[in-house]
Formats: C-alpha cells, structure tokens, sequence
C-alpha cells in the first residue's frame, strides 16, 4: 500500500471519477477488479499483476494506471469485489446470527482462498469488509457484553473461520483435511502408536466414528467458542 491512502480511501469509498464529455471510457474499475478476481480464484494471489490484468483485458499495464496507482490498491479493490454482502441480522438469536455468519464466512474463503493473503495485517477496508464486522456485532448487542467484548468474540470466531479454511486450502480437493490428517497419523502410528497411546486412541475413535470423510471442526470449533459466550452472556444477563 502506498504511503499516501488518499487514493485508495477515494477507490474503496469514493466518490468514484466523475463522467466526462467524450468516448466512453474503454476500461472499468470494476472490470479491473472482477479481471483481477477472476486470476486470483484460478491460480492464486501471486498470479495477480497490473501487467497480467492487462493483458487478460487485452490493454497495455499503462491503461490500467489511469484507475489505479499500482497492484496494492488493486488488490484491495478485488477484495471488495469477491466479498458478499454480510447475511441479513434480526432474526433469530445471537447465538443463531453468529452461526449463520460464520459459515457464510467459511463459504465465501472456500470461494475465494486468495481472501486469507489479501486480508490480513493492518490496512484500509471497504464497505463490504466492514459490513462484515458491524453484521457480527449486532449480532451481540443487547448481550450484556462489552464493546471490547464484542470484538474479541468476533476476532475469535473469524480466527476460528479463517484456520479450518487455511487447513481446507492447504488439504487435496477430493479429501478433507481431517481424512488427510487420520491417514498420515495411521501410517506413523501403526509401528509407533505405544509411544503416543492417547493420539492412537482418539485417532481410532476417529475413524471408527466416520469423522476422517467429513470435516467437522468448523462445526466442533464453532459450537464450543459459541457455548464459552452462552456461559459469559447468561451470567451477565443475571447479574
């Protein structure tokens, strides 16, 4: 990101360039994005650059430069574009608008992978990205919990979100990463397994139960993290 955000506060909030008299623009910024989208789904992040964009818009790098100054402002401008509008609030309970929120989180990295390089570390965010944030805590409001209290609950549950969907990245397309896991511990644990007895034995449950063909720890971790702010909620709710 340049030093100056200026240009990118103007990019992710406007107001946008003005129309002028004239041929009608021969690129978009939003079709520089969706471009840009399109190469990150395919082939990763790093695949992405102002030259390469051009040259799938079938322009020269130079064309790109009247809409952005350079590759982090693009980057920033596709996550807008990749990113849903945050699922609707007011009905159900917090603890059902939390769920709903974070596995339409989980759906929209699986979507878009590239979204866990591009959002992380201090930066500017968009209206969609923070649509996110506000969306998980008024979720919360009316809870008892505090404002630091909301936010904590919602990094946790975003880092929860964010972790299986690294593991799901990092695991074969036809195989879960809890099944990719199992069968890499089993091939260690058939000639070692007396000397790691409680990691052979929640192995075998493991696959005795079925778990190595689905992935269950978005659902475990979820409900768990959901179950610590029930315990939190309820004793402030009484007090």
């Amino acid at each position: 990101m340049t030093d100056d955000p200026t240009n990118l506060v103007r990019l992710l909030w406007g107001p946008g360039p003005q129309p002028r008299r004239g041929p009608k623009p021969a690129l978009t910024l939003d079709g520089i994005a969706r471009t840009g989208t399109e190469i990150a789904d395919a082939e990763g992040l790093g695949a992405v650059s102002m030259q390469r964009v051009a040259e799938q818009l079938g322009k020269t790098k130079m064309s790109l430069y009247r809409y952005l100054p350079g590759k982090a402002e693009l980057i920033a401008v596709m996550v807008e574009t990749a990113l849903d509008d945050a699922p609707e609030g007011g009905e159900g309970d917090w603890r059902a608008r939390l769920t709903a929120w974070s596995y339409g989180l989980g759906e929209m990295l699986r979507r878009h992978p590239w979204l866990l390089e591009a959002t992380v570390g201090p930066r500017l965010m968009g209206p969609k990205e923070l649509g996110w944030m506000e969306r998980a805590l008024s979720a919360l409001d009316g809870t008892g919990l505090t404002g630091a209290e909301r936010m904590d609950a919602v990094v946790l549950l975003t880092s929860h979100v964010r972790g299986i969907a690294l593991q799901s990245r990092a695991a074969a397309p036809s195989s879960a990463p809890e099944a990719q896991l199992l069968a890499a511990l089993g091939t260690v644990l058939r000639d070692h397994g007396a000397d790691y007895p409680h990691l052979a034995a929640a192995t075998a449950s493991s696959v005795r139960s079925g778990a190595q063909g689905q992935d269950q720890a978005l659902e475990f971790g979820l409900d768990r993290i959901l179950d610590g702010l029930e315990v939190l909620i309820t004793g402030r709710t009484r007090s």
